[in-house]
């Protein structure tokens, strides 16, 4: 027994060395934090436009409905519906100015967290002159009426190289110290107006000519031929491996004290808000969503917190150990809203080889079961951005407006509690140890 632990410390070590630097380090990489703050940036605007959504689309199959049979709540949601068709246009006006302006608002999201980070001068030029050049590439005008089709989720991947890259560009230029010479005469806001006129040119010349030249050439925009390099990589990202791939890797870096929600949310964020919104548009035109890795199969990856640790609290609540017991009733309310922290660090299950196990597995068992379920439509699929750190069960009901998620959800967390236990009666056992040889 005494081998096996200390063979499985030996890995948790080995572990430790190698992953921890590499962690904390993509952690800490600046463009990482920007794409994820950027998009942070916008999140409001998406939770604002989805509650529009919601209004254009009661939750009711008006085929079902027969006015004869139905009861006043169901009349009253009838009633809606009608309200809602006869006014659609003037409804979602507020959400195809919010998410379906996601896009627009990345680019200069991420522009302006990544020269904060940079710690320049004026991050909101930056943003400005991101956002300006996405315009550029990203619409078109026909009898002055703008396409603005591309603004939304749909032109996010664009909205981050553009933010990215034309900051790197600002900053070239800036160490390059191609700038107006001015005199000291001169006030710090016209100078800053002056001397922002070279990297807006620029960077004009630079995306925007590519944009002509790639029309010209392939008869595809900037926006068109982007999507069509990145196509493997997010059909990768959106596919059932893949995902549980990513979501697995950051559970692993939790267990060596890095957090690992950090460094897989760019990603997960970026690929499951553009598929929650191409969700929300079809929607929109009145269709069925069709896109299965949306924002809410993230949601469910991190249930009660990353690793399904909910089912853990719950578990701890009767433990028998007084520190396990305290922790679970401190954790329990931050569990329902996603936030496990005090479970990760103070059971603790980082460093933990035994609670380590049940960590990894529970979240691979819950994305699996929500691909099929949605596949199969035994829940709803994710049209609707929440906020984070809500309560689960109202996330569950406000991804898709079908009360049969909550219920799924629920069970998700059951099948939790069936994992863990048996790991953490060993955990626990071993607590009673220390305790009894103190």
């Amino acid at each position: 027994m005494a081998e096996t632990t200390a063979k499985k410390e030996s890995l948790i070590t080995k572990l430790d060395k190698v992953l921890t630097p590499i962690g904390q380090k993509l952690g800490n990489e600046k463009h990482l934090q920007a794409i994820s703050n950027g998009m942070l940036f916008g999140l409001p605007f998406l939770v604002i436009g989805s509650f529009f959504l919601i209004v254009a689309n009661p939750p009711i199959v008006m085929d079902r409905y027969n006015p004869a049979t139905a009861n006043f709540f169901m009349k009253w949601i009838a009633g809606w519906k009608y309200w809602a068709v006869a006014h659609y246009a003037q409804i979602t006006i507020p959400y195809n100015m919010t998410m379906g302006m996601f896009g627009m608002i990345c680019a200069f999201g991420i522009a302006y967290e990544l020269s904060k980070g940079y710690r320049r001068s004026h991050p909101a030029t930056d943003g400005m002159i991101s956002l300006v050049t996405f315009l550029m590439v990203t619409t078109t005008v026909d009898k002055n009426k703008i396409d603005i089709n591309n603004l939304g989720t749909n032109g996010l991947f664009v909205a981050i190289i553009i933010g990215l890259l034309a900051v790197e560009i600002n900053r070239l230029i800036e160490k390059s110290n191609i700038k107006l010479k001015l005199p000291d005469s001169i006030p710090p806001m016209v100078a800053n107006f002056i001397n922002s006129l070279i990297p807006l040119l620029v960077n004009i010349f630079i995306f925007y000519g590519a944009n002509l030249i790639l029309v010209g050439m392939t008869h595809a925009d900037f926006t068109t031929f982007i999507m069509k390099c990145l196509t493997p990589a997010t059909f990768w990202a959106n596919s059932l491996w893949g995902y549980i791939l990513i979501v697995t890797l950051g559970n692993l870096l939790w267990l060596i004290g890095v957090n690992g929600r950090n460094v897989i949310s760019p990603i997960v964020f970026a690929t499951g808000i553009a598929a929650t919104g191409a969700n929300a548009a079809l929607v929109a035109k009145g269709l069925a969503p069709t896109h299965l890795m949306n924002l809410q199969m993230f949601r469910i990856a991190v249930l009660g917190g990353s690793g399904n640790s909910l089912a853990l609290c719950i578990l701890m609540m009767n433990s028998k150990v007084e520190k396990y017991r305290a922790l679970g009733k401190l954790s329990i309310i931050p569990g329902i809203c996603s936030i496990n922290e005090p479970i990760i660090f103070g059971t603790p299950i980082c460093f933990n080889p035994i609670l380590g196990i049940p960590f990894l597995i529970a979240p691979i068992i819950n994305i699996v079961l929500t691909y099929f379920a949605e596949s199969l439509h035994w829940i709803g699929m994710g049209y609707i951005v929440n906020p984070s750190f809500t309560p689960f069960f109202f996330q569950a009901y406000m991804s898709s407006m079908d009360w049969r998620n909550i219920i799924f959800e629920c069970i998700l967390i059951a099948i939790g509690i069936v994992i863990y236990p048996s790991f953490f009666r060993v955990a626990e056992q071993n607590e009673l140890k220390n305790i009894t040889a103190a």
